[in-house]
């Protein structure tokens, strides 16, 4: 088991935390030049047994006898308690992990955070915040019917009432998304929107700034948003012969996503548009999609990707 955030290749240059962990508790420790003389074998053996949930002492020291790798007798070290996180973990991320959250994760998983958040590096200062992103927010399988039910039961409690998820444990990453609202209305109606020839004064100005208003007051519109930390609300209106296209672009630095704050402002933003000209056209009509998201466990996900077969659902259990 390697991790992402360990940035090791397949031919283990460098011991990976697995490894680590199976030295560790057998009570060995083997400089960097005895781990490259080994045999590649016995290196996935190492990072093998120190995946395992419980680490055999003895199989490792064996795997090392058996390829003559020179090493030094230590104090074993036993992996970190199930009860609860460390509080070096806690220091060094700046919150709670949360014991149900700790616990839930495997030895080697509880392992490596341990280990991260003892040793920071001045090299690698977003170590732990990646090594936490890959372990403790978990991505979920692929989309089916039992996976969609478990991604809406995180807004239920125990009881099955409905509530607010809890983001507390989450790390404060950058978000962005972009969402998408298209006004279609009739030619003759397009053709007075451009040449200005509307009652109600700037359309398209009023509209704007309606989006990156209702972007704000997403939490008051809808009931199980949380307030977020916008950074930058963009809404960036176009007109063609047929109608308008509105793009909104929400940014923030927090613990969930902004897919939300997008499709408000665009809404609204849409909404607008046909307030102000439902004088002229009141069959006009309008529908939004989100386009992007990034940021958090997920990463980036695109519209474009998905219709192409390549993007998976989005999970982020508080947006």
């Amino acid at each position: 088991m390697i991790y992402a955030f360990e940035e090791i290749d397949a031919s283990l240059p460098l011991l990976p935390y697995a490894a680590r962990r199976a030295l560790d508790v057998a009570g060995v420790k083997v400089s960097l030049a005895a781990w490259k003389a080994m045999a590649i074998g016995a290196r996935q053996a190492l990072v093998a047994l120190g995946a395992e949930e419980t680490v055999p002492p003895g199989k490792v020291r064996r795997v090392l006898a058996r390829v003559k790798a020179p090493f030094e007798e230590i104090e074993p070290r036993p992996d970190p308690a199930t009860g609860e996180a460390p509080a070096v973990l806690a220091r060094a991320l700046g919150y709670d992990v949360g014991a149900s959250t700790w616990r839930a994760l495997s030895s080697l998983e509880r392992y490596v955070l341990a280990k991260v958040a003892a040793k920071p590096t001045k090299d690698h200062p977003d170590r732990l915040t990646r090594a936490y992103n890959e372990i403790a927010l978990v991505p979920e399988p692929p989309r089916d019917v039992r996976s969609v039910s478990a991604r809406l039961s995180t807004h239920l409690s125990a009881k099955g009432e409905v509530h607010m998820v809890d983001v507390g444990p989450k790390p404060t990453t950058a978000r962005r998304a972009v969402a998408e609202a298209r006004v279609a209305m009739a030619q003759s109606t397009a053709a007075r929107l451009l040449a200005g020839e509307v009652g109600k004064g700037d359309v398209l100005a009023t509209a704007r700034i309606a989006g990156i208003q209702a972007a704000k007051r997403t939490p008051d519109l809808i009931p199980l948003c949380h307030v977020v930390a916008l950074t930058r609300v963009e809404v960036a209106i176009t007109v063609d012969e047929s109608g308008v296209t509105i793009q909104a672009t929400a940014e923030a630095r927090d613990r969930t996503g902004v897919e939300m704050e997008a499709m408000v402002a665009a809404s609204t933003a849409a909404l607008t548009v046909y307030d102000m000209l439902k004088g002229v056209d009141r069959g006009m009509s309008f529908d939004v999609k989100l386009l992007e998201k990034d940021g958090g466990k997920t990463g980036l996900w695109t519209r474009s990707a998905e219709v192409a077969g390549q993007g998976g659902p989005v999970r982020d259990s508080g947006r």
